[in-house]
This record gives structure tokens, C-alpha cells and sequence, in this order.
């Protein structure tokens, strides 16, 4: 359990960010202790993928405050920030592999990248990641050789391979079948509690992702309108968050764009 006197490992404090003079998150304040998995979710362009951003400090926001750790990561120089998102993996839509490097290259790269261990350590550590996601017998593979969730089980073997705190997860689950979707889900969840890991999983799959996760925070119009554990956001009276977990067509998100009258855009006379 977390001590009263350490930090959450993330804590956005009334952020506010956006792109040029465009807001997407206006007043957003999240935390989550260490060893939690916590899921994003919301329509799209609600501002999910910006969390990511900013916890990887792609972006910054326009005001308040983004801690890893307790640390503010705004003010970092470029050694301070690279030190941080050591301690940070990814996982990306779709795997995002190189696509000229075999399965075990691919995830020996960051530990060439980032350290400076012999290649008889990095080999062995690199077999252990594969292994931990049932794949080290694709170790000679390329990634054109692979299935689609093996792919993503190859990038998420890459995103622990220097045993982060932290992992970022964008739509882990898009595109895989069945199997290899609940594969990939329960592998997130048996890893982040095997390894000590926290993770945020930005995810359109409610069904699975309401499956792994300790907590769930929905982001619409710019902030959190909601959050707590998957069964509490199951029922919520909130008619946004209903017509969100209930795939209900009609609700808060219309399906039409305000528009003009219909007689005026056709030109119809009263």
C-alpha cells in the first residue's frame, strides 16, 4: 500500500492544454498510485491520447502541472527529461515495430540504446521479456512474419525491456481478434502486477479494458467527468457516462452536428 508520505507515480494538477490557440483539456486533475492500472476513456478527440502526450512530455500544457514521481516535468533540460522516459515504456497503436529488425532486435533496442550491458546480458534479458509474453520461440522472426497479436505482444515485450515504472498503452486492443485480444489484456494486467508496474491504458474496448483495470477515468469537453472503479462507472446515473459504457445511440453525443434548418440549407421554401 502506498505510504502517506510518498507520491502518487502521476498526478495531473488542473492542466490545461492544447494544440495552437485549440484547448483540449481545460482544468484536468488525475492521479493514480503506483502498481494501479488505470484506463482512459471517452469519445474520440475527447483528449486521451493528449494524456499520454503529456505524461511523456511530447507537449506541455499551458498551465498547471504534470508529475512523475512528484516531479514536475515541465521545467526538466533535455538529460532530465531522457532520465524520466527511461523509467517509462509505450506500447503504440498497432505495435509500431521496426520493420527491418527481427522480433529479438527489436526488443534488444532499447537496452542497446539506453545502457550499456554486454550482449551476453542483453541477450538473456531480451529471451526473458520474449518469454514473458509467450514468444521467445519468434525470437528469429521478422515482423512480417507475425501475426497482428503477436506483434503487439513483441511491442509490449519492447515497452518492459528496461523494467519501467511506468507503461503507456495507446489502444492496445485495435484490430486483434478475439483471442488475441483477451491474450493481450490479461498479459497487461498479470505483467503490471508480476513486474510492479503502473499503467495507463487509453482503450475504445470497454469490455476488456473494464476487465483489468483498478480504475477508469472518462474524459469528455475537456476534463474528467468521471471516475472510480470500472463497476461504479457501469452504473452511473451520469447520462454522458451511460450512453458511453452503453453504447446507446441516443444521449448527450447527438449523432447530428448542429447544423442549419433543413428547409434553409435545401433552399426550400416555408
Amino acid at each position: 500500500m502506498q505510504s502517506a508520505h510518498t507520491p502518487p507515480l502521476i498526478e495531473l494538477r488542473n492542466v490545461r492544454c492544447g494544440y495552437g490557440d485549440r484547448v483540449i483539456l481545460d482544468g484536468v486533475n488525475l492521479t493514480l498510485e503506483r502498481g494501479k492500472v488505470l484506463a482512459l476513456i471517452g469519445t474520440s478527440g475527447g483528449g486521451k491520447t493528449t494524456v499520454l502526450r503529456l505524461l511523456g512530455r511530447q507537449i506541455n500544457p499551458m498551465s498547471g502541472q504534470v508529475l512523475f514521481d512528484g516531479q514536475d516535468l515541465a521545467p526538466l533540460d533535455l538529460a532530465g527529461l531522457y532520465a524520466v522516459r527511461r523509467r517509462m515504456g509505450m506500447l503504440f497503436q498497432f505495435g509500431a515495430l521496426f520493420t527491418d529488425l527481427s522480433v529479438f532486435e527489436n526488443v534488444a533496442f532499447p537496452l542497446r540504446e539506453h545502457t550499456d550491458l554486454p550482449e551476453s546480458m542483453i541477450r538473456d534479458l531480451v529471451l526473458m521479456k520474449l518469454n514473458a509474453v509467450g514468444l521467445r520461440g519468434a525470437r528469429d522472426l521478422m515482423p512480417s512474419e507475425v501475426s497482428g497479436g503477436m506483434a503487439r505482444r513483441v511491442a509490449l515485450a519492447r515497452a518492459i525491456a528496461l523494467d519501467p515504472d511506468l507503461v503507456l498503452y495507446d489502444e492496445p486492443f485495435a484490430g486483434l481478434d478475439p483471442i488475441s485480444l483477451g491474450i493481450a489484456a490479461r498479459l497487461i494486467r498479470d505483467l503490471n502486477d508480476a513486474l510492479g508496474l503502473t499503467s495507463v491504458i487509453v482503450s475504445h474496448d470497454l469490455h476488456e479494458t473494464f476487465g483489468i483495470a483498478d480504475q477508469v477515468a472518462m474524459i469528455a469537453n475537456g476534463r474528467v467527468v468521471a471516475q472510480g472503479t470500472p463497476e461504479e462507472l457501469r452504473h452511473s446515473e451520469d447520462p454522458l457516462v451511460r450512453q458511453f459504457v452503453r453504447a446507446e445511440p441516443d444521449g448527450p453525443v447527438r449523432f447530428h452536428q448542429p447544423a442549419r434548418p433543413v428547409a434553409e440549407d435545401f433552399g426550400v421554401d416555408a
